[in-house]
């Protein structure tokens, strides 16, 4: 018989299709799924009970589930900082084809501790940078999401066009067309798994389309059906990216995408600020998902994303911190409140987002693009029991009537405990499996390293 997890006396956003709450509520679980839950005290007489927890004062919410990221950029934060992407790119892609596999793994370490302690509870990390001869990057990074505990899904990215074919990277950062398949294939056999509760799975993610030759496009979107994995990429990020692909293929990102394979449900796409009505609608049939990342979207002046049009024609949205290059506080709350804050600059004004539409982006819109809404997400019955609690009875909460008005338009809540299938990762804000002060000296140490020898050039 599963070992029984009682919360009780809590606030709960279940994030459900019907949006229920319970203002004094409780959630079973048993093992790693959520047996039940509902409003009052949980039902008497359940055996093997192993741990009761009062949740007097906290609001209940499915995990957070981050869907874009770049995790190397943990150690290159705070450069670059009054640049447009394309700028900034340049400025950055010579130093990032500096690092190693010690260096991804301290900044893979530091990007997964942050989002941890902050309640996220499902993350992802679109890696593209793979300098030759600096060891198993992809391995290092999946070492470090297992030793902190969150679910995970590697976007094994790749680049194949360097400046000398019209992209932006330095040629020297860049694969072959032959080498970024076959690589991410074997990253594909080696650690991805489809079973149910699966703690890291593998997207096939191209980074850019001015980054990436048309080839390798469409036969990494064929792999990744051969496989049956999920595909991943950067997609009408900036007006420059906008000018780059009618210049060079003579159409628009989405019709770009579109012609090599690249809308369909089981695709989704980082960013997507500049979209027009056609763009909007082709998403919409193709049910191809949108990672929203206002946090950098502003850092870089990139123009805010038409998320109230997405969602009301039915494409999925989900949130992202996207790399922390251009993010850096590297956390998901920020863009629960940056979705509703920024969206609201936007046409739509006030009715743009509320609090609760920017909760669900951050966790059940997350989950529906990385495919895995009948998993996570959402509390319910039968799904993993991926959760947190959040401490509202502290003076930056406590006069905020409406949990989840408090959640997202708040401070930071203290995260009190964060579940993933049942196994406690955070307790009081301190990560259980990673020593968070080790991690910052770690990182600190690789961030003066890959400093030092991109300087020596």
């Amino acid at each position: 018989m599963a070992q029984r997890i009682v919360i009780e006396n809590a606030a709960i956003a279940t994030v459900d299709a019907k949006d229920t709450e319970y203002a004094s509520g409780h959630v079973v679980v048993a093992g790693n799924l959520i047996e039940s839950l509902g409003a009052g005290r949980a039902p008497e007489g359940l055996e093997n009970v192993v741990r009761r927890i009062d949740a007097t004062g906290h609001l209940v919410t499915p995990g957070l589930v981050n869907t874009h990221h770049h995790f190397y950029q943990w150690i290159t934060r705070g450069l670059a900082t009054d640049h447009n992407l394309f700028d900034w790119l340049v400025a950055l892609y010579p130093i990032w084809a500096r690092i190693d596999e010690r260096m991804t793994y301290a900044a893979a370490q530091g990007s997964l501790a942050m989002m941890a302690r902050g309640g996220v509870t499902t993350a992802m990390d679109h890696h593209y940078v793979f300098p030759q001869g600096t060891g198993d990057l992809s391995g290092s990074i999946i070492r470090a999401a297992r030793e902190t505990g969150v679910r995970f899904t590697l976007a094994r990215g790749s680049m194949d066009r360097g400046e000398g074919d019209g992209g932006l990277p330095p040629d020297f950062a860049v694969e072959t067309l032959e080498g970024a398949l076959a690589a991410t294939e074997a990253t594909v056999d080696e650690h991805h798994d489809a079973s149910f509760g699966a703690m890291t799975q593998v997207a096939v993610a191209p980074c850019s389309p001015f980054s990436v030759t048309t080839e390798l496009l469409k036969e990494g979107a064929e792999l990744a059906r051969r496989k049956g994995v999920r595909l991943h990429t950067h997609g009408s990020e900036t007006v420059e990216e906008e000018k780059f692909c009618h210049e060079l293929f003579g159409m628009g990102p989405t019709d770009y995408f579109e012609s090599t394979g690249w809308l369909g449900e089981d695709v989704w796409m980082a960013h997507c600020v500049h979209m027009n009505d056609s763009d909007i609608a082709a998403f919409a049939r193709t049910r191809t998902g949108v990672a929203h990342c206002p946090s950098s979207n502003a850092r870089l002046a990139a123009g805010i994303a038409r998320v109230p049009d997405m969602l009301a024609a039915g494409v999925p949205v989900g949130l992202g911190v996207d790399g922390t290059a251009s993010n850096e506080s590297g956390e998901l709350h920020t863009e629960l409140r940056n979705a509703l804050l920024v969206g609201r600059l936007g046409p739509h004004r006030e009715a743009a987002l509320n609090a609760r539409q920017a909760l669900r982006l951050g966790t059940y819109g997350g989950a529906q693009v990385l495919g895995r809404a009948r998993e996570i997400g959402s509390l319910e019955p039968g799904k993993l029991a991926d959760l947190v609690l959040w401490r509202m009875d502290t003076l930056a909460h406590a006069s905020i009537a409406d949990p989840v008005a408090a959640l997202v338009l708040g401070a930071a809540a203290p995260v009190t405990a964060s579940f993933v299938g049942g196994e406690q990762i955070v307790e009081h804000g301190r990560l259980l499996h990673v020593d968070e002060d080790a991690v910052a000296r770690s990182t600190r140490a690789e961030a003066r390293r890959l400093a030092d020898i991109a300087a020596r050039g």
